[in-house]
């Protein structure tokens, strides 16, 4: 295994450990996001995701630089903080419905996986920190427009 990086960044990329389950850490580190999503929209509203959502895309960004400076690795998949910036990006237009959460959730890892244009072209094109964070922004981008346009299209 490649040297780790400083255990607050470690903490940070594998969103406290759930980008370490040996099997689909990337669905383990949405799910790592969703109660914090949950708390945060509860907490402050959809604004507040929004703000929070930019901040640890930006912390991302940085963190995962570092992380892959340590490692070396170009993209490990221990790193779900990309997860979590795409999660709570998608759930901005999710009203605090556990229902709706699923399907924010779905939309957001059938995006993240399945990499549409432009997300190919950030997850091939772009590397470091920022290649990691910008493919799944992205993706969100893609699964919060179905989301709002789902529940704009069937009432609550």
């Amino acid at each position: 295994m490649p040297p780790l990086p400083s255990r607050p960044i470690w903490l940070l990329t594998t969103w406290f450990g759930a980008g370490l389950s040996p099997k689909a850490p990337g669905t383990m580190g949405s799910l790592a996001a969703l109660p914090f999503a949950w708390i945060i929209t509860w907490a402050t509203g959809p604004w507040g995701l929004f703000i929070a959502a930019v901040l640890i895309t930006l912390v991302g960004i940085w963190a995962s630089e570092r992380h892959v400076q340590a490692t070396g690795e170009a993209d490990p998949g221990r790193i779900v903080i990309d997860e979590v910036a795409g999660q709570w990006f998608t759930l901005v237009p999710a009203p605090l419905d556990p229902l709706s959460y699923l399907v924010g959730f779905g939309l957001f890892r059938l995006f993240d996986i399945t990499k549409p244009w432009p997300v190919s072209f950030f997850d091939r094109k772009l590397s470091g920190g920022l290649g990691i964070m910008l493919d799944d922004v992205a993706a969100a981008v893609y699964a919060s427009a179905i989301l709002a346009l789902l529940h704009a299209l069937v009432p609550a």
